[in-house]
This record gives C-alpha cells, structure tokens and sequence, in this order.
C-alpha cells in the first residue's frame, strides 16, 4: 500500500512539473533598456525596442525586432588612439526567431536574429584632427540573445554582431589616416509583453 501510495504521489509530483500552459499565438513586446558599445572610448547609452511576435509553434515564436540606440561607437586610428565621437542613434530591423524551453509562466528563451543596421554618419576627433564618415550606411548583421518571461514581463541580454565600419581621412598635407569603428554592442533590455496571455 506504501508503494502504491508513494507511485501515485511521485506521477503527480511529475504531472505537476510537466504541466503547460497554453498561450496565445500573438504578442508584442515593449523593451527599454541599456547598449554597451564595444571598442577604445565607446560611451553607452539607452535603446528602444518594439517586436511583433507569433508563435507558429508553442515552443518557437518568430518576430520582428526593430529598435533604436543611442551610444557612441568606439573608434581608433591605424596605431590604436582613441577618437573622441558624437553620440548617435544607429536603427536596426531584424527577423528574429525564440526558443522558449517551458511553457509555464515563467519561461526562459534563447533566440537570434538577421537583418539590416542603419548606422548614422558620424565624426570624430583625435590629435586635433576631425574626420567624418561619408554618409550614413547600412550594414547586414545578427543578433543572438537569452533571458526570461514572467507572465508579461521580459527580461533579456542581446548582443548584435555588426561588421566594422573604416573611414579614411585625408588632412591638409595630404597625409592619410584610417580609421576604424566598432559597430556591434551588448543590450541589456527590461520589457513586457502585449497579448501573448494564457488562454482561458
């Protein structure tokens, strides 16, 4: 009877661990949060993100990330000096995918993305000479990311993998100096999720 007793109360034990719940398939989610510039005197600074999501399976949403921050890009010259660099706000549209590992209410994920970087013109200034970008330009990057959901609350960290950008500047003499800027950072982002509640 002990054996009995102690099988029914370990399957109910289980059953209770493995219980899903079921979402509902739309949601958008609403983040604020802070971008870490990678590079020589990068200066963080905040972002913005909206993401319409649905889940084509309960386990697996896709989205569409778009997002805006504010940092300054690091930059260095050929011998390694840092830049002094206007603070600029770079834009980012992104296919993105998440895996969420539960499908109870709190739900961890981990998740990517790939799309395009609008990177603002820039200018910097380092030993008293000033460059500037040619122009505003758009590069193709990717996203991984990982954090948790609890209800509709969202917590992530993301890192965006941007390709380099190099500038070369050309002063009064006709000398030359190339430089060189980071484009990827780290986002550290707090949110919640419009829709995507339980279903009743």
């Amino acid at each position: 009877m002990k054996k009995f007793t102690f099988s029914i109360l370990l399957l109910t034990i289980v059953a209770i661990a493995n219980a899903q719940t079921e979402f509902k398939p739309f949601k958008v989610d609403v983040s604020l949060g802070y971008a870490i510039p990678g590079g020589t005197g990068a200066k963080g600074g905040v972002l913005f993100v909206v993401e319409p999501k649905y889940a084509v399976i309960p386990a697996v949403s896709l989205g569409l990330r778009m997002e805006a921050a504010v940092m300054a890009r690091g930059t260095v010259d050929a011998n390694g000096n840092a830049a002094s660099v206007d603070v600029k706000a770079a834009g980012s549209y992104l296919l993105t995918g998440d895996y969420y590992f539960t499908q109870n209410t709190v739900r961890p994920f981990a998740g990517a993305g790939l799309g395009i970087y609008s990177l603002a013109a820039a200018s910097a200034n380092t030993n008293g000479t000033t460059y500037a970008s040619t122009s505003a330009s758009s590069k193709f990057g990717e996203m991984v990311r990982a954090g948790v959901e609890l209800s509709h609350f969202r917590v992530g960290l993301e890192y965006n993998i941007v390709p380099k950008t190099t500038v070369e500047s050309v002063d009064g003499s006709g000398a030359k100096t190339t430089y060189t800027t980071k484009n990827g950072y780290l986002g550290i982002k707090v949110g919640f999720c419009i829709g995507g509640g339980k279903i009743k």
